[in-house]
This record gives C-alpha cells, structure tokens and sequence, in this order.
C-alpha cells in the first residue's frame, strides 16, 4: 500500500514539475510574430512569392497561423490552412515513422540486409574513379564491404546517390540509367536502384539519395500493401492527416493545391514528373499534404511519439529515431552535400541539433531540436525546450534557400536571447 501511495505521488510530482516547467516557457512576443507578418507580406508583394502559410504552435496550440498571397497566380484563388501542397523531401520522416514501427513490432531489424527484401540488392557493386596512365577516367566496380542494410536506408548512408548530386561518375551512371522511364511501382523502382553502383561503401559517407524510396518497397513487402495503403492505416487515418495523399483525386483536391511561379521551371518541372508517374508511390518525396496535417505528425514528434491519446512508437524506438546516428565514432563521413546543415547530425529520417556549431554567432535554434524541409521550400521545425513545433507551406525552388533561414530566425526572434540559441 505504501508503496503504491509513493508510485502515485511521484506521478503527481512529476507532472507538477512539467507543468511547472511548461509554465517557465514564454508565449512568442506580438512584435516578434508582427515581424513575420510583414516578411511574408514584403515576399507576396514584390512578386518574389505567390504565397505561403506559416503556423507557430506551442504547448499543443497554435499561436500563430496566417496565410498569405494565392495558391495559384494563373486562378488567384487565396492561401487557405487546406490548401495541399507537395511536400517532397518531407515525407521522408513520414515513411521512416512508417518503418520504424515495423521496426517496434519485430518485422523489419536495423541491421537486416536489403537483399533480404530486394534480392538485386546481393549483386550492387561499389563505383570507384580510376584514372588512366593517359588521364582518361573509367569507372571500376568493387564488391561492398558490406551488404547495405535497413539502417543505411533511414539513415542514408547506402551509398544510394541522387541523380544531381556527387562525382560525375554518378551523375552520369543515374541518368544513362533513366530510372524514371516508363510506368513503375515501388518495387520495380528498388531493382532500378539496385542495379547501380553505389557511390560509396555501406555505412561511410551521408549521401542524399533514394535511399527513402527503397524503404518504401520494403515497407509494401513486409506489410502486403502499397506505401499509402499502410501509411494511411497506420499514421493518416489515426493522426486525422485526411488530405495526405499521393494522388489528389478530386477537383475540389485540385483546386486547393499550390503551385509556384511560372518562372519556377525546376519545380515546374518535377510536378509535371510527378504527374507522369501516377502508379509510383514515392516514399523520399511524393506526397502531398496540408498544414494543419502536418502539424499533427509534428506535435506528434514533439509528444515523443504519441498523439491524443494514441501512442506511435514505444519510447526506446522514438528515441532511436531522434538520436543522431551518424556522428563522432559512427565512421560516417560528411561531405559539400550535408544538408542537415552545421550544428545537426541526422536519426532516421530527421535532421537532430547536437551541438551549436562553427558559425559565429551559432544559428538559432535548441539542442535536440528536429527539423526537415524539401525542395519545394516546405519546413518543420520541433522544438521540445519551447515546447513548439512551426512550420512554413510553401512553392517555391528559386527562393528556398534566402527564405528558410530567415523563416527560422524570425520564429526564434519572438523568444528572449537566452532561448534563441543553444
């Protein structure tokens, strides 16, 4: 009895304490979050941006939601919080959550190799320069030594490239492939990647790439179903993510989606991608969503792993998620094309702040803070010191890079100095 008595009083006393400790954090300051309003709108205006919505939550509710421009220059119809917009790179952390509760349940191990689910993964070779006593370049092909394994895929460090990124050796064996050809689902796209060099040995370098992708084969093998027909049963549905999707439809669905500046040829370009290949599932960036969606796969994440009463991963696989993997001691290398950026190393599917970094003074932001963004300019960022998760939807390729900073800067801006940096 006595010991009950003292189980449920260290409960209350625990839960006292993180009351205590929410109550400690402040509210973002009006000017702060005024500053960016008038960002935004400066973007919208000089015809930089067609238009962008920004959420900031905290302590589970939004302090802050806007919308700005239009969806569409060619409709003009207003940014609304259900506008869906394509989110690319961010569905990563989607379908890792997916194979990381594969994971909890005991059907899927980090250290299982893909060959195990994708048998052409047992043939991948290694590509290596070698330069000729002439100085001509040929491309040599050496075993692994290794099998890519399924931590490699959350990770990223299977040697799997993008078609854009690395030596030129890998840009050209990508596309002298032409891995987008004709229809494919996700299977037969994993035997694509398999049947290419591998741009470094298993287990030794970041290196972006479709590493996501063939995770989502996988994920469709051990499950029997397709990527979206298990995400939709196992995260969409539970979470209320009704308009997370790889195919939109609808028209009502087509009406509410964004889409860049005509001038924005490279995202112009991988939508009409996109389009072309209805029947593929892309589990590194296919999906489409909403703000409001995202926000609850965020608060999830910022929850550590559990949302509304509903629990998504036990607390030692969201740990493993969130930890960084790949840091001092992993063996993995990081190279020019280190996207997680400086101060960060990377779990499984997320970038995680270990450290401030070199840049002086340290960008903003806390430790253990989890971010990721896409192509197309989308972001999340959560961050359990403030209790806050914030996020920007928007379409643009051409200005990502100057407004994803300072998107981040302004947020932290509306918090004291001591809480800007870590």
């Amino acid at each position: 009895m006595r010991r009950r008595e003292f189980l449920v009083g260290a409960a209350m006393l625990a839960g006292t304490m993180a009351r205590s400790r929410a109550a400690d954090i402040p509210a973002p300051s009006p000017d702060g979050l005024d500053r960016i309003t008038a960002f935004f709108d400066n973007e919208v205006a000089s015809g930089r941006l067609p238009g962008a919505v920004i959420l900031v939550q905290q302590r589970g509710k939004p302090v802050y939601m806007k919308c700005f421009g239009v969806r569409d220059t060619r409709t003009g119809l207003a940014m609304t919080p259900d506008t869906i917009f394509p989110i690319h790179s961010m569905t990563k952390p989607i379908t890792c959550l997916g194979a990381m509760m594969l994971i909890d349940e005991g059907k899927l191990a980090l250290t299982d190799p893909v060959s195990k689910y994708v048998p052409l993964f047992a043939e991948t070779k290694v590509g290596r320069e070698v330069t000729l006593p002439g100085g001509t370049v040929e491309l040599d092909l050496d075993p692994p030594n290794r099998p890519v394994n399924i931590e490699d895929l959350l990770r990223h460090t299977s040697g799997i490239s993008y078609d854009y990124i690395g030596s030129e050796w890998v840009e050209h064996a990508y596309r002298a492939a032409n891995i987008f050809a004709g229809p494919f689902n996700n299977r037969e796209f994993a035997d694509r990647i398999a049947e290419l060099p591998l741009a470094r040995q298993p287990g030794t370098l970041w290196r972006y790439g479709h590493s996501t992708d063939v995770l989502g084969s996988v994920i469709e093998i051990i499950s029997g179903q397709t990527l979206y027909q298990f995400l939709k049963a196992r995260i969409f549905d539970p979470l209320g993510m009704s308009s997370t999707k790889f195919v939109l439809a609808t028209e009502e669905e087509l009406a509410r989606m964004a889409r860049p500046l005509q001038n924005d040829f490279i995202l112009l370009a991988g939508e009409r991608e996109r389009l072309d290949h209805p029947e593929w599932q892309s589990g590194g960036g296919g999906l489409l969503s909403t703000i409001t969606d995202y926000q609850r796969f965020s608060q999830m994440l910022l929850n550590g792993g559990s949302f509304a009463g509903r629990r998504y991963l036990s607390p030692a696989a969201f740990k493993a998620m969130t930890t960084d993997h790949i840091g001092p001691g992993s063996g993995v290398g990081r190279d020019y094309f280190y996207f997680p950026g400086d101060g960060f190393g990377y779990g499984y599917g997320l970038a995680v702040r270990t450290d401030p970094g070199n840049a002086k003074p340290p960008p903003p932001g806390s430790l253990g803070e989890l971010k990721w963004d896409s192509g197309s300019g989308t972001y999340f960022g959560v961050d359990p010191k403030l209790d806050m998760v914030y996020l920007m939807m928007q379409q643009t390729q051409t200005e990502r890079g100057r407004i994803t900073p300072a998107f981040k800067a302004l947020v932290y801006d509306c918090y004291p100095e001591g809480l800007r940096r870590p």
